[in-house]
């Protein structure tokens, strides 16, 4: 089975942004935490601010923040370290 990749696409243009709806997604804040996470589902979010290192189970750690798009796999488990207050964009699915 293919390791599942974390994929991160640094500062989108407006255009792609625009194109995603990424504007009308909700919002999810935390402050800084170091919490495990399983995603049930594909998420794509983009980072309005903080500063996150992302590693996934037997994976190498990934750093995320402000200007980030960021697709995390369905059936992803890491663990999520939040350096800096985080607020971003997601999507589900």
């Amino acid at each position: 089975m293919a390791a599942k990749e974390i994929v991160v696409e640094k500062n989108p243009s407006e255009e792609r942004l625009a194109e995603l709806g990424v504007r009308s997604w909700p919002t999810w804040e935390a402050d800084v935490s170091e919490f495990p996470w399983t995603y049930d589902t594909e998420e794509t979010c983009y980072f309005l601010e903080g500063d996150v290192v992302v590693t996934p189970d037997g994976g190498e750690p990934v750093r995320i923040g402000k200007g980030d798009l960021v697709t995390f796999p369905a059936g992803l488990s890491c663990t999520w370290k939040i350096l800096e207050p985080v607020r971003k964009h997601y999507r589900l699915g």
